[in-house]
């Protein structure tokens, strides 16, 4: 036990130390390569190794290697985002010439069943907050799951929202049912009351003070009942996401949390929670 966590925080010390120093986050081989480890030491689910009792060195870290990460993400999927966006046929077509594709349909699939389990009618209006410039989890809802569904992507990026328009503005249907808001969501006050269902992506807040005060404008403005979709992260998964307990959700009825394992191809926990009354 005492070797497998030195080993860990060897492993950890030594690739923040090798991400902290390249030249740009922006997609390369090096860049790809070195998040590429990250995920490879902090994937398996089985290990006994408490997050919480490493050494205060890697602590202090974990927040800035999921900065590092969130800023590496959002590099790649501008990129992806402009390819795609570019193309002269209908870019919904083309989706799986992102790598990672395969692991937000799994992913979606996932929060549309335990969404089918907790709510006792289809909803008509949903929110995503923090949606980026690969809105997957609004398309591919949209266009596999919830057909009639309206969704509306909050991001506080404009150009994130631009290209990601960009991708939907060809489809006659989509175009029509995934509508973009260009806003902080600390903003939006009223306008939270409009959705049955709000999902909070794992990059929004990525140290816990920003996303528990999210989580706690969203409890605030949210109507009741409506129910938050949060995802969250478990063990050494919260090297590479904000890890959020159940008893940090106050205002919140939590109703079940989803933690995948190996096989099920993507990271996230998934975390389901009632908005209980004003």
């Amino acid at each position: 036990m005492a070797c497998q966590k030195a080993l860990f925080e060897k492993q950890i010390l030594d690739l923040y130390n090798q991400i902290s120093n390249l030249e740009s986050l922006k997609p390369s081989k090096n860049v790809d390569t070195s998040f590429q480890q990250l995920m490879s030491i902090c994937l398996p689910t089985e290990t006994n190794i408490d997050v919480e009792k490493l050494c205060p060195k890697v602590q202090n870290i974990r927040t800035n290697l999921i900065k590092l990460r969130s800023e590496a993400i959002g590099y790649s999927e501008q990129y992806f985002s402009t390819v795609l966006g570019s193309l002269e046929d209908n870019p919904l077509r083309h989706l799986d010439l992102y790598p990672y594709y395969t692991n937000y349909l799994k992913l979606s699939k996932v929060e549309f069943d335990l969404l089918t389990l907790h709510t006792s009618h289809v909803p008509t209006k949903i929110a995503f907050v923090g949606s980026g410039s690969l809105p997957f989890t609004s398309i591919i809802l949209a266009k596999f799951h919830l057909l009639n569904t309206t969704f509306h992507n909050f991001d506080i990026d404009p150009q994130a929202n631009s290209l990601a328009y960009q991708l939907v503005s060809r489809d006659p249907d989509l175009s029509s049912r995934i509508i973009f808001h260009t806003m902080d969501v600390l903003n939006a006050t009223d306008i939270l009351r409009d959705y049955e269902v709000v999902f909070l992506a794992s990059l929004v807040g990525v140290d816990k003070e920003a996303k528990f005060k999210v989580i706690e404008h969203l409890e605030k403005h949210m109507a009741p009942g409506a129910l938050l979709m949060l995802r969250s992260a478990k063990g050494l998964r919260a090297f590479l996401y904000i890890d959020v307990d159940p008893c940090d959700l106050r205002g919140f009825e939590v109703l079940e949390t989803y933690h995948p394992s190996l096989s099920d191809g993507f990271v996230n926990s998934v975390m389901v929670a009632r908005k209980l009354s004003d």
